[in-house]
């Protein structure tokens, strides 16, 4: 028998800049949520300005009930106020679930530089122009790729020591066009499913550098944030697997003090009306969708930060949780 809730909830989630994954994520959980309790709830969506800090301070202040955030290594730093939330530290956060993405950071310069590796560009030290997102205190995608950066031995100093310097939007779907126009000289970023990525490398327009080994042994000693090479043959001119630093899977989260029945139809809808969301990527290859599916329940139910009671009950319910 499918759960039900006979109150009316007005509740208020917090999604993306409007025109991606979040969002649509979001829509789904909505309407799946409102079938199943009073005919008065309503759920509002709201969007982010910056850089996505900005989703955990509201579920954390109590402002909005329930966010989507990512890269999900990330995230256990907010609970005790380290790294990136240093002073804004989010204690009342618990996850309803972790929904796949299999995503990495990568930098890619222009072919024409003749820059194939970070060797090389340590050594000619070229004065670049480099599209990223914004390392400005709130941006995830900033913040870790100027750690990534940094464990490279090119920290941003060294960066403008060399003349260099970031060109900096807080979308990455900004910083691709940018590369894609001609505007920069490199293009640091995520999303590395996309059309955007795909374009750049597959044309010619840029040169993917493999990361490090031993920046990235650095990166998961520092921070825990691991590593995941991109396979041969992810973009056709990819003759042999990349090394590249993670930056996988969202995280929906919600504060402790959640209605735990809430937090279970929440979790139940997730899970249980997962097909609904994986019709709307199906169109393309399980690799190149910015959602992996299939969802499973079982890696649903183990994100990096600790479950709501009333998500708990569910997979426990469902099986997949002792």
């Amino acid at each position: 028998m499918q759960p039900a809730l006979s109150r009316s909830y007005h509740l208020r989630f917090v999604g993306d800049w409007g025109q991606a994954n979040f969002h649509r994520i979001c829509g789904w959980l909505c309407e799946e949520f409102c079938k199943r309790t009073g005919p008065r709830s309503r759920i509002a969506i709201w969007s982010i300005r910056a850089g996505g800090i900005e989703a955990i301070d509201l579920v954390q202040d109590g402002e909005a009930d329930l966010c989507l955030v990512t890269p999900a290594m990330l995230i256990p730093a907010a609970l005790g106020g380290e790294l990136i939330f240093q002073g804004r530290a989010a204690p009342n956060l618990l996850a309803l679930a972790v929904l796949p993405q299999n995503d990495r950071m990568v930098l890619a310069l222009r072919p024409d530089l003749g820059i194939r590796s970070f060797e090389e560009l340590r050594r000619r030290r070229p004065a670049l122009r480099i599209a990223a997102s914004r390392n400005d205190g709130t941006n995830f995608i900033g913040y870790v790729s100027r750690l990534f950066m940094q464990a490279h031995g090119i920290g941003e100093a060294t960066l403008a020591s060399w003349g260099g310097s970031y060109v900096e939007d807080t979308n990455p779907r900004d910083s691709l066009a940018r590369m894609e126009a001609g505007e920069v000289d490199g293009v640091l970023q995520e999303a590395i499913m996309t059309p955007w990525w795909a374009r750049l490398v597959e044309s010619g327009q840029a040169v993917p550098l493999a990361a490090e080994r031993a920046a990235l042994g650095r990166l998961e000693a520092d921070y825990g944030f691991p590593a995941n090479p991109l396979p041969a043959g992810y973009w056709q001119n990819l003759e042999s697997p990349l090394d590249a630093l993670d930056f996988s899977d969202f995280l929906v989260l919600v504060r402790d003090d959640m209605d735990p029945d809430v937090a279970h139809l929440l979790t139940w809808c997730l899970a249980e009306t997962r097909d609904a969301i994986e019709r709307q990527y199906r169109h393309l290859p399980p690799q190149r969708s910015p959602l992996s599916y299939p969802l499973e329940p079982a890696r649903m139910a183990r994100p990096p930060v600790p479950l709501h009671a009333g998500a708990q009950r569910y997979y426990r319910e469902a099986g997949v949780l002792s």
